[in-house]
């Protein structure tokens, strides 16, 4: 070819054109696309021939002939082989094996039609497929809600992000915060660079499947100078080895790490990891950005708020035939309700205002409003109370094998420990409500009896023993006041750290000393045989009841006389 010497041109290994250098990414990602989806339009049916060697989309944009389109060949070039985590954003590998998100969220169009309120029959049909919480995942930064703290304007991430410079991060946060969204909106950004971005899910993949992803990230780096950026949800559910996987590969940046876990990553992530990747804290959703979410989700579905002014009647009226007419409105007390209940869980509130949408769509029955001044109408309502029946109850986040095990637990330790009765409380409802072990409580319950009450009040061990007999006798929930009493008791009671002091010091004492330690002194030491007495065993020993005056003796070892562990050590 005449152009081959001003500039070379380069097969490309999934459809076998010949094209420039220059242009051979691009054309690459255009391929590789058209693979995965629909065939142009306007060409004949296939003719059962890979789909990866469809042509290219933007092929005809370019200029090349309909002729110099090679014919399908059954032989692609092994590197574009999709494996079970191919460069598929967190969506595109969910409709493979089950593994991620669906790749688009559906945006909400808050300035159509039925953003001004719909019937209930096209309501019924937007909350049929995907749930809310995943139709509603934003692509951008800018449709973020929450997390202001890491997230906000001229934050450091947030600055990464908006850059295209994405270091290895690991997510750790509680359900609902933001995590899988915010690796979604990554993803999103990332094939706009032209980065390849790789969704995991931990709790399916496997060491092989690591692998293959890494192997494609070094081709593709080597070949292309592309990124991967691998993304790997519940990160935690690795164990040790299969992390250690990465390590290399983060190392030398084969790949860009980030990982989501709901676990603390200090526990969780090895620490060889943990040190190549930046974590980034993300906190429960306030209120205010959980109102924010689901007044947004309101509008995405065409349902109207009706404010504290607004009216309605008490008795339903109509069917379900006729009210698939009427428009859908929620009260806007039930809102911030559901958004106090979710406690900072955005998809248990989505999910939760989907579920009551439904119940009340297929009950079906309308209710006489007054809307406005002079205006009534009639339509189906959503009232606080069928909020709470979707429910049932408030959300509570607990772990008893995660981090807020311990933080509930040392949270009810230093109540009890500053006398506070109600705060003691509520950390041990917490504890129970959430599920967990009251004998645990308990036997926690005895070590605080002798540690922060000591001498001070003696019977607080008694109380502590019988309270843990107690919850073995009868279990829960009838043991719940049985802990409750103790933790009151415990609460009032005067504190002493007297003796726990004490034995501290005396176990500094034993951890600082040099040398053999001292022996026993000889009229200390038991004598039961005859050889012991005569080599001076309890020579010298004054037995205490014999006299009626107080005893001059030594106790202590030679190098410890006039020692007093009671006294508070210098440090």
């Amino acid at each position: 070819m005449e152009g081959a010497e001003e500039e070379p041109l380069v097969q490309c290994p999934v459809c076998l054109q010949q094209l420039p250098g220059a242009h051979i990414n691009s054309h690459l990602d255009r391929c590789l696309q058209a693979g995965e989806g629909e065939a142009e339009p306007g060409s004949s049916p296939p003719c059962k021939r890979p789909r990866i060697a469809a042509a290219s989309p933007g092929s005809q944009a370019q200029g090349e002939p309909e002729a110099a389109r090679p014919a399908a060949t059954p032989h692609v070039f092994s590197l574009f082989h999709k494996g079970r985590g191919g460069g598929q954003s967190p969506g595109a590998a969910g409709r493979r094996s089950g593994a991620g998100r669906e790749e688009a969220a559906v945006k909400p169009e808050e300035g159509g039609p039925a953003a001004a309120g719909g019937g209930a029959a096209s309501l019924a049909q937007k909350l049929e497929g995907k749930p809310l919480a995943e139709r509603l995942r934003p692509d951008t930064l800018g449709d973020y809600v929450g997390q202001e703290r890491v997230l906000g304007a001229q934050t450091l991430l947030r600055s990464l992000l908006e850059s295209h410079e994405i270091p290895s991060l690991i997510f750790w946060g509680p359900p609902g915060c933001g995590k899988t969204t915010l690796a979604h909106i990554i993803a999103n950004s990332s094939k706009k660079n032209g980065t390849r971005f790789v969704t995991l899910l931990a709790t399916s993949a496997k060491t092989n499947d690591v692998r293959d992803v890494i192997s494609q990230a070094q081709n593709e780096k080597r070949l292309f100078k592309r990124k991967t950026i691998l993304f790997i949800d519940e990160i935690h559910r690795f164990n040790k080895s299969q992390q250690d996987t990465f390590l290399p590969h983060v190392e030398c940046g084969t790949v860009t790490l980030i990982g989501a876990t709901t676990e603390n990553p200090s526990f969780q992530v090895n620490a060889a990891l943990l040190s190549r990747c930046r974590v980034i804290v993300l906190e429960k959703l306030s209120v205010e950005a959980m109102e924010a979410i689901l007044m947004r989700a309101v509008r995405s579905l065409g349902v109207q708020v009706l404010g504290q002014g607004d009216q309605h009647g008490s008795s339903a009226t109509g069917s379900s035939s006729e009210s698939s007419e009427f428009p859908v409105y929620i009260e806007e007390k039930a809102l911030n309700t559901l958004a106090y209940l979710c406690d900072g869980d955005a998809r248990t509130g989505l999910n939760g205002l989907q579920l009551a949408v439904q119940a009340r769509l297929a009950v079906g029955k309308t209710t006489p409003l007054n809307i406005a001044e002079g205006r009534s109408a009639d339509g189906i309502l959503i009232t606080e109370e069928h909020v709470k029946e979707g429910l049932q109850r408030s959300h509570i986040l607990y772990d008893r094998a995660g981090e807020e095990h311990y933080n509930c637990i040392s949270a009810l330790h230093k109540s009890m420990r500053g006398s506070d009765e109600n705060a003691s409380l509520y950390w041990l409802a917490r504890m129970l409500e959430g599920g967990e072990d009251p004998l645990y409580v308990a036997r926690r319950l005895v070590r605080f009896a002798s540690e922060d009450i000591g001498l001070a009040d003696p019977l607080a061990l008694t109380q502590a023993v019988a309270a843990y007999q107690g919850c073995h006798f009868i279990g829960m929930p009838e043991c719940e006041v049985i802990l409750a009493q103790c933790v009151v008791y415990f609460a009032r009671a005067p504190k002493s750290i007297e003796v726990y002091r004490a034995y501290s010091n005396v176990k500094e004492c034993l951890r600082m000393h040099t040398g053999p330690l001292p022996p026993v002194p000889l009229h200390l030491r038991n004598a039961p045989t005859r050889l012991m007495k005569n080599l001076g065993y309890g020579k010298g020993y004054k037995y205490n009841p014999m006299y009626k005056e107080p005893v001059e003796q030594d106790y202590l070892p030679e190098e410890l006389k006039g020692t007093d562990f009671f006294k508070e050590r210098k440090t």
